[in-house]
Order: C-alpha cells, then sequence, then structure tokens
C-alpha cells in the first residue's frame, strides 16, 4: 500500500477565484463586487433566480460562485433526505433557515435491482456520494432475499447530475463511513446485507476500504478485528498534526437464534480504532473497551457526530428513544444527555442527523389520506415533517415545522438523512 504524500505544516491561505469578465451580472457594478453580492442569496434559492438572464445562469451554475462562498463562509447549510430508493423516488433538499425545498433529481436506474436501503450518503465540498447500501436483485436467486451492492454514485451541484463512479471492491450497506479532510479519501469500514424488510438476516463483513476521488479507485486496507454491520464512524484528532484515528462504533456482529428458529442479532459492546498515518496512511486496529458495563441495558439507537471546529475531539451522540446520550471518550462510557421535548407520534421512531453542529431529530406529523372529489380519486398526502433541534453547547432546544414535499408520507425508519453545504 502506499500512502499520500506528507500534508503542509499549515493549510495555504485561501484564494478568492476570478469572476469571468465577459459576464455582466449586474449593470454598472463591477463583476467582482457584483459576485460578493449575488454569493450571499442562500442555496435554496438559486433555481429561482437562473432564470432571469444568462449571466446570471452561468454564474450560479460554476464552481467560481462556490469557491467564493467558501472563501466568505457564505455556506447555506442544508439537509438531504432519501425517502426511498433514490433511483424511484427524488431527493429533496431542505433550507432550515428558509424553509425552502429543491429536488433533486433520481439517480440512474438499473432495471435489474430494486428497494435500495441502508446505503451511506456523505458531502464533500459540492459533491453528495450515494454508495452501497442492501438491494434485491432480479437475477438473484432467491430473489426475495436482500443482497449488499458496491455501487458508488456521485451527484455535482455543479450540472445538477448524477454520475457512476468506481464501485467498492466489497458489496455492503450499512456501515461506517468517513471523508478524510483535505485529502479527498473516504474510508469506509464493515457493513452487511441486511435490509430494512428483514430484523435479523443478511451477511456481514470485516473488510475496510480507502476511496480516492482523484484516481477514482479503491484501496482493501487491513480489515476490522471482527465482523460489524449497522456500524458508525468518525474521525478523532487533527491531521495536520499526524495523530488522527478512524473510530468504528456500535453495530452488530455475529448472530444468533432462539429456539433455533428465530435470528437475533449480536450487538458489539466495544469500539475499534485506526491510527491513520501521514494523514491518510493507515496502520492497525486497536480496540477499546466495553463501553457497557455489566447488568447494563445496551442501548443501540442511532449515532451521529458533531465535529469539532478545531478538528479535535468530535461531540458523539445517540438517539435512544426519546433520550439523546453522549459518548464520554475519557470514561468510554454513554452519558445522559438530553431528552427530546416532545415524542414521537404512534411511537414511531424519529430521524437523527447533525447539522451545523445542531442535533436535528426528525418526525413525521399527521400523515393522512385525503380525498379529492373532483377528479375523485385518492391522493397521499406527506403531512408535516417536525424537526426538534437541540444545541449541544447552548444546552437548549428549538423546533421548526414545514410541509412535507413529499405526496405521501416519509417513514421515518428507513429514511437516509444527510447534510451538506453548498
Amino acid at each position: 500500500m502506499i500512502g499520500s504524500p506528507p500534508q503542509p505544516a499549515s493549510p495555504p491561505p485561501p484564494i478568492l477565484p476570478a469572476v469571468d469578465r465577459t459576464l455582466t451580472l449586474i449593470p454598472g457594478l463591477p463583476n467582482d463586487v457584483a459576485a460578493f453580492i449575488l454569493s450571499f442569496i442562500p442555496y435554496s434559492h438559486h433555481a429561482r433566480l437562473k432564470p432571469t438572464c444568462k449571466s446570471w445562469k452561468l454564474f450560479l451554475s460554476s464552481p467560481t460562485l462556490t469557491s467564493l462562498r467558501r472563501c466568505r463562509r457564505h455556506l447555506s447549510h442544508l439537509l438531504c433526505i432519501f425517502p426511498q430508493d433514490p433511483s424511484i423516488a427524488s431527493p429533496f433538499l431542505f433550507d432550515p433557515h428558509s424553509l425552502a425545498w429543491r429536488p433533486l433529481p433520481t439517480m440512474p436506474c438499473n432495471p435489474h435491482v430494486y428497494g435500495l436501503c441502508n446505503f451511506t450518503s456523505i458531502s464533500i465540498g459540492p459533491h453528495l456520494y450515494v454508495l452501497g447500501g442492501s438491494l434485491f436483485d432480479t437475477r438473484s436467486f432467491p430473489m426475495d432475499r436482500p443482497s449488499p451492492t458496491s455501487s458508488t454514485f456521485r451527484f455535482n451541484f455543479h450540472d445538477f447530475s448524477w454520475e457512476r463512479l468506481a464501485s467498492m471492491p466489497t458489496p455492503r450497506g450499512s456501515f461506517a463511513c468517513v471523508a478524510l479532510p483535505d485529502s479527498n479519501q473516504i474510508l469506509v469500514a464493515g457493513g452487511g446485507s441486511r435490509h430494512t424488510m428483514f430484523a435479523a438476516a443478511g451477511s456481514r463483513t470485516r473488510s475496510v476500504e480507502r476511496y480516492d476521488i482523484g484516481k477514482d479507485e479503491w484501496v482493501a486496507l487491513d480489515g476490522l478485528p471482527s465482523f460489524r454491520a449497522g456500524c458508525v464512524g468518525f474521525l478523532v484528532g487533527n491531521g495536520l498534526e499526524d495523530r488522527r484515528e478512524f473510530w468504528v462504533m456500535g453495530g452488530y456482529g455475529a448472530s444468533r437464534t432462539i429456539s433455533g428458529i428465530f435470528p437475533v442479532d449480536e450487538y458489539c459492546k466495544n469500539a475499534v480504532v485506526m491510527e491513520l498515518k501521514n494523514g491518510s496512511g493507515c496502520g492497525t486496529w486497536r480496540e477499546v473497551g466495553n463501553i457497557w458495563s455489566e447488568g447494563e441495558r445496551m442501548r443501540f439507537g442511532r449515532i451521529v457526530v458533531v465535529e469539532d471546529e478545531n478538528g479535535d475531539c468530535p461531540g458523539v451522540y445517540m438517539l435512544d428513544r426519546e433520550e439523546i446520550l453522549r459518548y464520554d471518550m475519557s470514561l468510554n462510557r454513554w452519558l445522559f444527555e438530553s431528552r427530546v421535548p416532545r415524542k414521537a407520534p404512534c411511537n414511531s421512531s424519529f430521524g437523527f442527523v447533525v447539522l451545523y453542529g445542531e442535533l436535528y431529530v426528525m418526525t413525521n406529523l399527521n400523515a393522512v389520506d385525503v380525498v379529492e372529489p373532483r377528479r375523485n380519486r385518492r391522493h397521499k398526502r406527506g403531512g408535516t415533517l417536525y424537526f426538534q433541534i437541540y444545541h449541544p453547547k447552548k444546552k437548549i432546544w428549538r423546533s421548526l415545522a414545514t410541509k412535507s414535499p413529499f405526496d405521501y408520507p416519509v417513514d421515518v425508519n428507513t429514511v437516509v438523512l444527510s447534510s451538506i453545504s453548498l
């Protein structure tokens, strides 16, 4: 395995991109000034402004705008919601500040596969990646058993299109995934083929792989100490000081059966850590002791990570029903953090995601069918999406509600949530 070249001692200062002088963005103003003004417009409004004129359409779709917004820190922090298989149902972008929605085109469709779920979505710059997942394949036997996929797709927000990338060497769904800052690389670990329709079934894997975005190729790394799926991954430490670590936590390993019939997952009580040398070159794995004490009820809710501003120790949070727990790395224990103010209706679950340092807890309200008399046919309404937002540093809650853009109720148990800054 050949590692990447050493990282510089300090990041280079941002370079303000040049604006195309042939375009007149705002008559009477220099293009640099006009570009600076337009960069303040939230991303969710760009689609309505692009038809204004040709110069605005080209500028609002160009990498120049993205670079300018990142240099000036005028980014829009958006939430991407995948309600179902993205090759069938369009994902939507949501801007919580303006309560604006924008649909994305569906992924390229494969006529032989359907029901994609348990995939991972991760954003890097102006791109959104969809990796792996579990699906049904009509070419496999039996057709009613899910299988993992190794497919990798990327959505480009500049030209608003999907492209297919090199597939992962190991098919997997429900796995740990992180993006390595300043290195254009993605790490994936563990995973399996369990589908949301099956409580405990499918395969597990311990393989670990690294994707080089520039080369569009995957490289196999040292595998996990044991099989693990349904896990989450995050980075600890500052890569500039060569002390970054890749943590893999949670999930389930082997399975057993009750009375030889009913499959039950054996959940992992520990975490495993890999040291990342030279920013991206990987070392060996080490195990962290049991996170749960003897006799303590093990909780296995959804886990999210709040990145530290200095790239040091992140905040790791778990949503267990209505409780939010925080992982204390020094104690190697989960500690109570807060409780969701409003419970989910009808004992349903919550969606859980991090957006701009805050914890977003999402549920679907008032999802009912409405009859339209004139057309004499039944229409499904998506109801209202209700977000309860917790600020970990201020220890306070706030909430917002928005009309769902989907014409059907969103199943929060299977929805995939991803944050992106544009």
